[in-house]
């Protein structure tokens, strides 16, 4: 459909020093990003302007430089690290010969490889549909051109709209689909919430280690590896968790600065998740330099999606990579965990994470003694199967005196399955 280059495993990255903090990027997430991609980078290329260029976004002396070379080295590929527009990326081709794809391409080559699921490629497709629909025009050049004379008039504008048509459609039908599965998470999240199961999910910036800490709490095996969004499709496993009981753990898709809108749109179901849970466990890379300006980025993204309100618990990760740094719990005024310093890769801290969720979420318990006559023998058997015995003991008559322990939530469901009679058995608080 469009008259561009054909893209290959050889690039040559360019990266511009903006003065302006919101257009501002990082080289080396950039060459994590191309490493991510499957993309043996052949050279690196840098200028520094007040301001980008209209017609190249770099100045056309750093554009011929760039185009020399991808002559020299037979690059297939020129990666920007900036978004460029649909004009900027049509010169760019036009000069270096080759194909020309901006970090917003780039990022969702990358979501297209990992996606998984059947749903993960839906998210993708959708974004990738969004994205190329401001570029179609582009594709076309050679079919807009005016010819004189009947028969010599070039059919541009009809096919660039039957495009536009055809696209348009892909992603109604898309959109239909994903709605179908957002309704399929919200049965779920609200059979969750009826039965009063806490979600904690997961988010971080990219590569900070959530998918390992994920492992290894639930003993999963989630794919995890030391590179940009290795996770896309979310995950979700239950753990168990001291005198709160069940709780859904959620591992998500890793955020990173300027995250394309486009994917944050088309990932709206995988980031509800995000916006219902209990809790967000707020996974740092402690031992990156940047990891103060990763934070930030995470707090943005979670804002812009109106997740901003959950409330979090900062998981320090990565601290093997520090000199003379333990596992432990960072508490505010009240004495409330804020932080925890551990190394998940290790497995060092863990039981730390487990203290401070058991201290964020702890239900309110009740502590009783219960006597029980020996035709009560099925009521024994729930309160074991709910981990709720402590202590018991049969006395002189055979009544049976059980201690047990739960949260006023599942007393008060026991409750109801008995139809409110418990409180006849109830010999006192502890």
């Amino acid at each position: 459909m469009f008259d561009r280059y054909e893209g290959g495993d050889y690039a040559i990255l360019v990266h511009m020093d903006l003065p302006a903090e919101v257009d501002r990027e990082d080289l080396s997430e950039l060459q994590l990003l191309a490493d991510s991609a499957g993309v043996k980078t052949l050279g690196v290329v840098t200028a520094a302007r007040s301001s980008p260029s209209p017609k190249y976004f770099v100045g056309s002396g750093k554009a011929e430089e760039i185009a020399e070379l991808v002559k020299e080295t037979q690059a297939s590929i020129v990666i920007f690290n900036h978004a460029l527009s649909p004009t900027q990326e049509r010169n760019l081709e036009k000069i270096c010969q080759c194909r020309v794809l901006d970090r917003t391409g780039l990022i969702l080559d990358i979501f297209a490889q990992r996606a998984r699921t059947h749903e993960g490629k839906l998210q993708v497709e959708l974004a990738q549909l969004r994205h190329i629909s401001t570029r179609l025009v582009r594709g076309w050049t050679h079919l807009e051109r005016q010819k004189g004379g009947i028969g010599l008039r070039g059919p541009g504008e009809t096919q660039l709209e039957t495009d536009r048509r055809l696209i348009r459609g892909r992603i109604k039908n898309i959109l239909k689909r994903l709605e179908k599965v957002q309704k399929q998470r919200e049965q779920g999240r609200r059979a969750r919430q009826r039965a009063e199961i806490p979600t904690v999910s997961l988010v971080g910036y990219t590569n900070a280690g959530k998918s390992t800490l994920f492992n290894k709490l639930c003993s999963s095996d989630v794919y995890a590896a030391d590179q940009l969004f290795a996770t896309l499709d979310p995950t979700l496993r239950k753990i168990e968790v001291d005198e709160v009981g069940t709780v859904i753990l959620a591992d998500t898709v890793g955020f990173i600065r300027h995250l394309p809108h486009d994917l944050v749109a088309a990932f709206k179901a995988t980031l509800q998740e995000t916006q219902d849970a209990t809790l967000l466990l707020h996974v740092v890379d402690i031992a990156d330099e940047h990891h103060e300006d990763n934070v930030d980025q995470v707090t943005e993204v979670l804002t812009e999606i109106d997740a901003g309100d959950v409330p979090q618990l900062m998981i320090c990760n990565k601290i093997d990579k520090l000199d003379a740094v333990t596992p432990k719990i960072d508490r505010d005024d009240e004495g409330k965990p804020v932080r925890v310093w551990v190394s998940a890769q290790q497995g060092e801290g863990l039981e730390l994470i487990l203290q401070a969720l058991q201290e964020r979420l702890g239900k309110q318990m009740v502590d009783l003694r219960l006597k029980l006559p020996p035709s009560m023998g099925k009521l024994r058997g729930t309160l074991y199967s709910l981990n709720s015995v402590t202590a018991e003991h049969v006395d002189e008559t055979g009544q049976l005196n059980v201690a047990i322990k739960m949260s006023v939530v599942d007393w008060r469901k026991l409750q109801k399955q008995y139809d409110y009679q418990l409180d006849q058995f109830v010999d006192g608080q502890r």
